[in-house]
């Protein structure tokens, strides 16, 4: 019985460190870069924007893959603050967990901005975290 008991004991303690590193934040090499490479700031678009992503010193892995140096695009429209550093980015943004490297997407005629934000596997932003510049984009 102290033998099942102690089993037990190190696969619940090895669970409880599991979830814990899982919960750290991944770390992103020195010079990681994302940015929109299209549209640019400043650019007049139609309702149907193509948005292009670029990273550097980073790769591209879908959402759950776990590789060091890389993590996967969340673009965040008219957003004033970023996501919380440390916790998964909710539905507030649009992920690309499958790894895309760009979207469309359709606005309203106006003034919109677009940033990217960088996740690891589980969606939570690098350490230090790897963002783009906001833009802005007016619609017509």
């Amino acid at each position: 019985m102290k033998k099942v008991l102690a089993v037990a004991a190190a696969a619940i303690s090895a669970l409880g460190l599991a979830a814990t590193l899982a919960a750290q934040p991944s770390t992103a090499p020195e010079g990681a870069k994302v940015y929109i490479v299209s549209p640019q700031h400043g650019d007049t678009v139609g309702t149907n924007v193509t948005v292009v992503f670029g990273l550097s010193n980073m790769g591209v892995a879908p959402a759950g893959i776990a590789m060091p140096n890389t993590g996967h695009h969340h673009l965040l429209i008219n957003k004033e603050e970023l996501p919380a550093a440390g916790q998964p980015m909710g539905a507030d943004v649009t992920h690309f967990g499958l790894g895309q490297t760009q979207t469309s997407v359709t606005l309203e005629p106006g003034q919109h901005t677009l940033q990217l934000v960088l996740g690891d596997h589980l969606h939570i932003p690098h350490s230090p975290p790897v963002m783009s510049e906001k833009i802005t984009i007016t619609v017509e």
